[in-house]
């Protein structure tokens, strides 16, 4: 696996370059709080980049709830398509649940960034290539997320 810990020991900076990379990923971005302004698809440059406010899961037992900004980008994108979601609407929030990716040829796929009130955004890529890295920033959060057990 290709996530790494920066020297700093409270900053992550993760590289994707499989799906087992991107399931890390995925669970520390979930929850995370994405504003619509802070959201770019860059097609010359091929890369989808977004900043988000996300929920500190590894806090410690006793410590207070905590967000920290994060950066997130994917690279090699050819198109990038959503679901529920007015780009035109830059002052919307959303809250990201998770990311997923679906393989169609190998190594292309589809990436999924799943977000609450059945949005979505679609980026098709040539291969899975990624990487999120806190900016520095931290504040305590007013709540922890919670989710519902399944049955």
């Amino acid at each position: 696996m290709d996530a790494t810990r920066t020297t700093a020991p409270d900053l992550l900076k993760l590289m994707v370059l499989d799906e087992e990379d991107l399931a890390v990923v995925s669970a520390h971005m979930q929850d995370a709080v994405v504003r619509l302004e802070d959201v770019a698809f860059l097609p010359g440059e091929h890369r989808f980049a977004l900043v988000a406010r996300r929920f500190d899961w590894e806090s410690r037992p006793g410590e207070a709830p905590r967000r920290r900004l994060a950066g997130l980008h994917f690279e090699r994108v050819l198109r990038a398509r959503c679901r529920g979601i007015d780009p035109s609407r830059r002052d919307d929030t959303l809250n990201l649940l998770a990311i997923a990716f679906e393989e169609t040829e190998t190594p292309s796929g589809v990436v999924t960034l799943l977000f609450s009130d059945d949005r979505a955004v679609q980026l098709e890529v040539e291969c899975l290539e990624a990487g999120m890295k806190d900016l520095g920033p931290v504040w305590e959060a007013d709540t922890r997320p919670e989710h519902p057990e399944q049955a």
